[in-house]
């Protein structure tokens, strides 16, 4: 059985504790690094994530225990998953936790099966565990100026754009703007009534 076909065969919650739609959240397992290096080292995945270079197994296993020993404090990073099958599809953090000040930054990167909403799902499950868990009052998030599907998505979760960080990354041969947008606990209490 090969690393990917045991992350696959995860275990699946009946009832997970952080879920939205068609996905639930899963904390990383070290069988998973093989698949984030597979993920983070594709051309389309990698694209807007401003990475210079592939991945090397031994890098990500590097990290890993990097965020380990930062996760539940400082970090809160999770496997996103499919509910239907348990499949593994992304991932999905909170970072840069200011705990006095209720902020913490989100990212996300799904290495498979965009353009199906999943993404969006992700994200919603990460904010009701931010903003009821963490109690948290604004989540933020940088995106790159044309990653249209993306803002799209953040959009759709309920996050608007609070300002442009002129030429502030520089991808596939250019610079480009960054937007920052952000969410709210009003505004993510509001999206949930409606």
């Amino acid at each position: 059985m090969s690393t990917d076909d045991r992350a696959d065969s995860a275990p699946r919650h009946e009832r997970p504790m952080l879920a939205s739609g068609g996905v639930y959240l899963r904390p990383a397992e070290r069988v998973d690094i093989p698949r984030f290096v597979r993920w983070l080292s594709h051309a389309e995945t990698s694209r807007f994530l401003a990475k210079r270079s592939p991945l090397s197994l031994a890098m990500e296993e590097r990290w890993f225990d990097k965020m380990l020993e930062r996760h539940g404090s400082e970090l809160w990073y999770f496997v996103v998953c499919r509910r239907k099958d348990g499949r593994p599809i992304g991932t999905i953090a909170l970072g840069d936790i200011d705990q006095p000040n209720g902020s913490a930054q989100v990212g996300i990167t799904l290495g498979e099966d965009r353009g199906q909403g999943l993404g969006t799902d992700a994200m919603r499950a990460i904010l009701a565990f931010g903003f009821d868990e963490l109690r948290l009052e604004r989540v933020w998030l940088d995106v790159a100026e044309g990653n249209d599907p993306a803002i799209r998505s953040y959009e759709k979760a309920g996050f608007v754009r609070e300002g442009t960080l002129r030429r502030a990354m520089y991808t596939a041969g250019t610079f480009c703007d960054v937007l920052r947008m952000a969410i709210l606990r009003s505004e993510w209490q509001s999206t949930r009534r409606t």
